[in-house]
C-alpha cells in the first residue's frame, strides 16, 4: 500500500514556474514507477510525465522541454519542476504510482494522490 500526497500547486502568471512535490508513505517507494497526470475541467485525465524506478524519464510532447520530473528514493518523494507555464497547463495535477517500471496510461497506475490545483493566468 502506498499513500501519496501532492503539494506545491497554486496560481502563477504565464511564463512563470511552479514545483510540485509528491510525498509517498511506505518503505517500498523505490519499487514503483511514478507518474504525473493532469485533468482540466471537462477533459479526460492526461499523462504528463513519468519516471522509472532507476530514474529514467518520459514526457508528454506538450510539456517536453518545459517540465522536469525527478525522484529521491531516500526521501520517498517525486517532484515536477514546471517552467514556462502556459494557460493551457491549468489543471488539477495528480501524482501516481505504478508497479510497471514506466507507464503512460492511467489504468496502469495503482495508487493516486488527491491532486493539487495549478492555475496559469494569461
Amino acid at each position: 500500500q502506498v499513500q501519496l500526497v501532492e503539494s506545491g500547486g497554486g496560481l502563477v502568471q504565464a511564463g512563470g514556474s511552479l514545483r510540485l512535490s509528491c510525498a509517498a508513505s511506505g518503505r517500498t517507494f523505490s519499487r514503483y514507477g511514478m507518474g504525473w497526470f493532469r485533468q482540466a475541467p471537462w477533459k479526460e485525465r492526461e499523462f504528463v510525465s513519468a519516471i522509472t524506478k532507476s530514474g529514467g524519464t518520459d514526457y508528454a510532447d506538450s510539456v517536453k522541454g518545459r517540465f522536469t520530473i525527478s525522484r529521491d528514493n531516500a526521501l520517498n518523494t517525486v517532484s515536477l519542476q514546471m517552467n514556462m507555464l502556459k494557460p493551457e497547463d491549468t489543471a488539477v495535477y495528480y501524482c501516481a504510482a505504478t508497479s510497471w517500471n514506466v507507464a503512460r496510461s492511467a489504468y496502469q497506475y495503482n495508487y493516486w494522490g488527491q491532486g493539487t490545483q495549478v492555475t496559469v493566468s494569461s
